[in-house]
């Protein structure tokens, strides 16, 4: 596919302006603080939910069976639930990728 330089010009510069946009009308339209308590909540679980639709698909796409894959998101979340910290909870991940994977081959 060759794209000339022009129609390459015209894709950067949309692309930088959906950026800047994206990143600047939070900036102008929350100079003040906020004073309702829904939005602020609600802003306050937005990188939870971002860094959560990253990372449950991927989690299924990360090994070769997506049963492993649930198995691994299973025993995370039970071990994050018991209180483990990061490293506790992906080494029980993995620990369960390599059982359930051990037991597949049974």
């Amino acid at each position: 596919m060759n794209i000339d330089m022009q129609t390459y010009l015209i894709y950067l510069l949309v692309m930088a302006g959906v950026t800047l946009f994206l990143r600047a009308v939070p900036f102008i339209l929350l100079r003040k603080k906020l004073k309702s308590v829904f939005w602020s909540s609600f802003l306050a679980y937005v990188p939870y939910t971002v860094l959560s639709a990253m990372t449950v698909p991927a989690i299924f796409f990360a090994t070769d069976s997506r049963l492993t894959g649930a198995g691994a998101l299973l025993a995370a979340v039970v071990a994050s639930l018991f209180g483990g910290g990061l490293v506790t909870v992906a080494a029980v991940s993995c620990l369960t990728v390599l059982g359930v994977d051990g037991l597949m081959l049974l």
